[in-house]
């Protein structure tokens, strides 16, 4: 099962009364000069033994260097995603610098191609902060789904009362 499920936190914030995102764009000579449908929630496969919430934890800490407090958190649900995966997804409250350098786990990837060096290259190259009109257009389109689900969650109902009927997640 887990080598099929994916597991993801998406940070949101309300920056002046706007809904923005925080998305992650891939590194790698294949993803350099690539922006629109490229960028995503920050996410990945699940070790052996994790839930699929300690799973979403650990890979946004290796793929942004952010530790998350997920002391109110939405669960977003689960949408096909690529490669037969099923992505589940959390959101939750925080900020951010994206000024920042990532810290990012790497890949070892030959590059050049047949030219027998392997290099290292960030897993994430990037995050920043998107409206929600920007992500729509930056995000995946397997992940769009996760935006309209937490815009919906967010403005479409009082939005402190939300968060407070929302129920804490235990993680370790």
């Amino acid at each position: 099962m887990h080598h099929n499920v994916s597991a993801g936190l998406l940070l949101y914030r309300l920056n002046t009364g706007r809904l923005e995102l925080l998305l992650a764009h891939p590194g790698g000579p294949y993803f350099e000069n690539k922006d629109d449908r490229y960028w995503g929630i920050p996410k990945g496969h699940l070790e052996i033994g994790e839930t699929i919430v300690e799973g979403a934890v650990r890979e946004f800490i290796e793929e942004t260097g952010i530790n998350p407090d997920l002391t109110y958190s939405i669960y977003l649900g689960s949408a096909p995603g690529k490669y037969k995966r099923i992505l589940h997804i959390w959101a939750f409250e925080g900020n951010w610098d994206v000024s920042k350098p990532v810290q990012s786990n790497a890949f070892p990837l030959e590059w050049p191609p047949q030219s027998g060096q392997v290099r290292l290259f960030p897993e994430i190259d990037k995050i920043d902060f998107f409206s929600i009109a920007e992500a729509n257009r930056k995000i995946e389109r397997e992940q769009l789904v996760f935006i309209n689900r937490l815009e919906k969650r967010l403005l479409g109902s009082n939005y402190q009362n939300q968060l407070e009927l929302l129920p804490k997640i235990a993680h370790g």
